[in-house]
């Protein structure tokens, strides 16, 4: 699946804890036969902290940290998809804001991603498309804004 250009970043973030961030971005790249300075640098410029970090192991690293590791691992694929579970998941709300905000911007590059997230506001407010899914099947479909406006999904998952 990763040569066919599809990534995942995992919920738990999925990161090599015993390796340094660097050697997870390697690891990221292993499809494009090898990792380049120019794509390094890219995932640098959405994540600085990274580069700051790039020789820790990053099993040290914060919740929030890990996930954008996971993230810039994810980007070291040049993924044409790329699917996440729970990003938000665990972690401050200034945390979540940068990753959304790397994501939004993959995404006008022309990257499809595809998130599954329980924050409803969060995925809404990011989204083009979205579903609502309760236990396990889809119960809404459709324009994003479309269903922030939905009286059913304004009252039920959204809490106004």
């Amino acid at each position: 699946m990763a040569r066919r250009g599809v990534a995942h970043v995992p919920e738990g973030r999925g990161t090599f804890t015993t390796l340094s961030v660097l050697d997870n971005l390697r690891l990221g790249a292993w499809t494009q036969r090898g990792m380049s300075q120019r794509d390094l640098a890219h995932v640098f410029e959405f994540f600085p902290l990274l580069y700051e970090r790039r020789e820790q192991q990053a099993g040290t690293l914060s919740g929030g940290e890990q996930q954008m590791l996971a993230l810039g691992r994810a980007m070291m694929a040049k993924p044409r998809l790329l699917l996440l579970d729970e990003p938000s998941l665990g972690l401050a709300p200034l945390v979540v804001r940068e990753i959304f905000d790397a994501l939004l911007r993959m995404n006008e590059s022309g990257t499809t991603i595809v998130v599954v997230e329980q924050n409803a506001t969060l995925a809404l407010a990011a989204a083009k498309h979205a579903f609502v899914l309760e236990t396990g099947r889809v119960v809404l479909g459709g324009d994003a804004a479309d269903l922030r406006e939905n009286e059913s999904v304004r009252r039920s998952y959204l809490g106004y």
